[in-house]
């Protein structure tokens, strides 16, 4: 049995739940028989956890079942039975997960399956997991959601040509993937330079997907004939410029990961406090030489005082170079 091959897939199957699980985590889950086969694999969409879904898929559990979750089996009895007391009642004896639940909430079953004579290993795959978990981990972690800046640039970090013209700087494959990203997303941040500007939708356009929470901050109006006020999805115009009224909308809408689309303004402004936790930039392999920058003054005057960020990977997407980047914690 090749345990990281297999909660690798059960990582793969969690992230088809992005988007859908707030203020929930992601989960995906894997139940193999004892010959190695796989023979029932679900993920968590917001409904029924995985490891419920994956039990109740199989009419009879074959003995020596293994159970992969890439999540501790969860000890809370909320909308649904705890997980922990449904793999006792199923007749699976092997439970293998990658990541200790940190929600105190919901933390303990592990235990509680040892206790009750099954055989549970933990750890495997931790760091993969962790990071594709990320965004809900860092919400239990320090109260507030994970903030993602996507950005589309030239090679010498023109977001727009003097003249204001921007679309567009990236290739299609890439706007492609900004709107996957959208999907995945709980919601979509802008500022109301940005809303009046470019009178964006912010929606994904993948065929079939899901559409963010849209959230419009800043004290400009916005025209009623704007994209931002169709019912394509929901839209809440924050009229503040406190990051502070942020965070608590972000709070009461149990938002788990926000993907920034704004101007400069509001993201200097989200950078210089220290709330841009991932930065996705697509870079263009282009020059403009003038026009705006996408980032704002930092008020930093010397090499000691820049921000650096940790190169998380990079491609090529399209004509363009994506990267990420994490920040140094």
């Amino acid at each position: 049995m090749d345990q990281s091959a297999l909660m690798s897939r059960a990582d793969d199957l969690s992230k088809l739940g992005l988007g859908f699980t707030a203020p929930n985590p992601i989960v995906g889950c894997i139940i193999i028989d004892s010959n190695n086969n796989v023979i029932a694999e679900e993920f968590h969409n917001g409904g029924a956890h995985a490891e419920s879904k994956a039990i109740n898929s199989i009419k009879v559990i074959p003995p020596g079942a293994t159970l992969f979750t890439t999540l501790e089996p969860c000890n809370h009895q909320g909308k649904t039975e705890p997980c922990s007391d449904l793999i006792i009642k199923s007749g699976i004896k092997n439970v293998i997960y990658s990541i200790t639940d940190p929600n105190s909430v919901a933390q303990g079953g592990s235990k509680k399956l040892r206790e009750a004579g099954l055989n549970v290993t933990s750890g495997v795959l931790t760091e993969k997991v962790e990071f594709t978990n990320r965004h809900w981990l860092q919400k239990i972690k320090i109260g507030r959601p994970y903030f993602t800046w996507k950005i589309a640039m030239t090679l010498d970090g023109k977001i727009a040509a003097l003249d204001g013209s921007s679309k567009w700087i990236t290739s299609a494959e890439s706007r492609d993937e900004v709107s996957k990203l959208r999907s995945q997303a709980d919601a979509v941040l802008i500022g109301t330079g940005t809303a009046l500007v470019d009178n964006p939708s912010l929606n994904s356009h993948n065929p079939g997907s899901r559409q963010p929470l849209r959230i419009v901050m800043g004290k400009s109006e916005i025209p009623v004939s704007h994209k931002l006020n169709d019912e394509s999805a929901p839209t809440h115009f924050l009229k503040s410029h406190e990051t502070s009224d942020l965070i608590k909308l972000l709070s009461d809408l149990e938002i788990n990961q926000v993907l920034i689309e704004s101007g400069p303004k509001l993201a200097t402004a989200l950078l210089k406090l220290g709330l841009i936790d991932e930065i996705v930039a697509y870079i263009a392999p282009s020059i403009l030489g003038s026009g705006s920058s996408f980032v704002g003054d930092l008020d930093i005057s010397s090499l000691s005082e820049r921000m650096d960020y940790q190169i998380h990977s990079f491609t090529q997407i399209g004509n363009d170079l994506r990267v990420t980047l994490i920040g140094r914690k």
